[in-house]
């Protein structure tokens, strides 16, 4: 049987001891660390992961602003907010809700937040220190996979690691992470020729293709371990990642759940690049 790996739990782990930190911080006669969020429109998924993230904040004593813009604000006035708060220091972390309304520039507005307080790891100066070994933040996906992996005593080295997916917020940071961990990387995505032999090969594979069922039996082997990234809603509604689970799970060596796997991680991770940040200015 398969180990099914607990984001939750490895999560709530991960979150208790940042609470106990923030804790610590607050006795000491300290602020507590600060986190804004932006959210623009009505996006009904966005709002879910925006409520998440306050809940998130509050319980490990975070202070959580979210400033909400209607679906028709300008350009300008968004980039106004981010400039007052890249300049207030009570603000630690700084993250806009992604996807934005098509008139606003998605790359604007991430060039726009400091690259110290861009906690969720997507300017260009952070994706720069990535790749050159630097110290920046990481996309928090990605670093709560590889938290996640170590949480497990995963062996890295020499592993062959398949990355399905080449978002920048997904497939390019986990695939350098993995490189950085001594693995051998493989990027695969929708051109992909021979997906299906490419994944039997792997000794990782991390799917973020964002399609139900599209890892299944003939995807695997038996040593596999499977980081399942992606939230889809099936025609029943609920929440399903990219794997087959109950065709897949039992064959192979480990596999992380959706629901329940990665994303309680991606919260996580979020909570601690803010607390990094508070620190980075507060050491």
């Amino acid at each position: 049987m398969s180990q099914v790996i607990d984001g939750k739990a490895i999560a709530a782990d991960l979150r208790l001891s940042i609470k106990e930190q923030i804790t610590e911080l607050i006795n000491s006669g300290k602020r507590a660390p600060g986190l804004d969020v932006i959210l623009v429109g009505e996006d009904p998924a966005s709002k879910i992961y925006v409520r998440n993230k306050q809940r998130a904040c509050q319980e490990a004593g975070l202070v959580s602003n979210i400033h909400r813009l209607s679906e028709n604000a300008k350009e300008a006035e968004l980039l106004e907010l981010i400039d007052k708060l890249n300049k207030d220091e009570s603000v630690d972390g700084i993250l806009c809700q992604l996807p934005l309304p098509k008139h606003i520039s998605e790359e604007k507005i991430i060039n726009a937040i400091s690259a110290e307080k861009d906690v969720d790891g997507f300017h260009p100066v952070n994706s720069g220190h990535l790749l050159t070994g630097g110290k920046g933040f990481v996309p928090c996906t990605p670093a709560g996979i590889i938290y996640m992996l170590k949480n497990i005593n995963y062996d890295f080295v020499g592993k062959n690691a398949v990355v399905i997916g080449r978002s920048n917020i997904v497939g390019k940071p986990m695939a350098i992470l993995l490189l950085n961990e001594n693995c051998t990387v493989t990027i695969a995505h929708s051109k992909t020729k021979n997906l299906q032999s490419i994944c039997q090969k792997a000794d990782l594979l991390v799917t973020s293709a964002g399609v139900e069922n599209f890892i299944t039996k003939d995807f695997i082997n038996s040593d596999q371990v499977i980081i399942d990234v992606s939230i889809n809603r099936n025609s029943e509604g609920k929440v399903v990642g990219d794997v087959k689970y109950e065709e897949v799970a039992p064959f192979v060596k480990a596999i992380t759940p959706v629901p329940g796997g990665v994303g309680p991680m991606t919260i996580a991770m979020l909570l601690q690049n803010t607390l990094i940040s508070y620190k980075n200015k507060n050491h």
